[in-house]
């Protein structure tokens, strides 16, 4: 089996292991403070966004806590989170465990839209709108529309409550991020990406679960293509 690189990786990649490493190495147990974002950027040198973008991802996988108006604090330091760092620094993945990450991508995202269409309050639905037109805007790179179309999907796991659903979620889209920005059309029509993500939205809107899982599999069934696209345009 051909193996896909995974070797290139962007700033924020960068900051997320440094703050990673930060934190194992701090000796900090988990409750208590980080430095100040201030003091992080500097002791970094980082840019704010790369590092409020690194933050939230760790937050995500439960590795840092934000309390806002209070600080950053030192999250678990065991499950999960220690498999997106694995995934990260996988130097390469071949076509068949792209595959397989792509199947369960698929079935997760399609109960958890389920949920969210039960769930979902209005106040999260509009939340929703805002990420889904962030999908549709010209003035960004491959991987940032990229990361606007997980950023949708992740706020739909977030509906649901269930931490460890939206964890498995991000350990996959850091696995497949750079397979999907291979297989992005260049340059990209974000508007018809976009479209895509309409009628998920449309029927989380409705609270229609049965048409919720019916738009997401439908573009499930696209995502695979793309997978399926990458992992030949890459094989060595």
């Amino acid at each position: 089996m051909q193996s896909v690189s995974l070797r290139r990786r962007s700033l924020v990649d960068e900051v997320v292991d440094n703050l990673s490493q930060f934190i194992e190495q701090s000796g900090l147990d988990f409750g208590e403070r980080l430095p100040t974002e201030a003091q992080l950027v500097k002791q970094l040198g980082v840019s704010r966004n790369a590092l409020r973008e690194a933050v939230r991802r760790l937050e995500t996988v439960g590795l840092v806590q934000v309390l806002h108006g209070q600080g950053m604090y030192v999250g678990g330091r065991d499950g999960l989170a220690g498999c997106t760092k694995l995934f990260r620094s996988a130097m390469s993945m071949s076509g068949r465990n792209l595959t397989e990450a792509a199947e369960l991508r698929c079935v997760l995202e399609q109960h958890t839209v389920r949920r969210a269409a039960e769930l979902a309050t209005p106040a999260q639905i509009a939340e929703l709108r805002v990420a889904l037109d962030r999908m549709g805007r010209n003035d960004q790179s491959i991987e940032e529309a990229v990361r606007a179309d997980f950023e949708f999907h992740r706020k739909i796991a977030e509906v649901t409550g269930n931490q460890l659903m939206l964890s498995l979620m991000t350990i996959l889209e850091e696995l497949l991020l750079l397979v999907m920005s291979i297989a992005t059309e260049k340059p990209r029509d974000f508007r018809q990406n976009q479209e895509l993500h309409i009628p998920i939205w449309e029927s989380l809107r409705d609270g229609d679960p049965a048409a919720a899982e019916q738009a997401m599999r439908e573009h499930m069934r696209i995502f695979n293509l793309r997978i399926a696209l990458a992992t030949e345009m890459t094989k060595e």
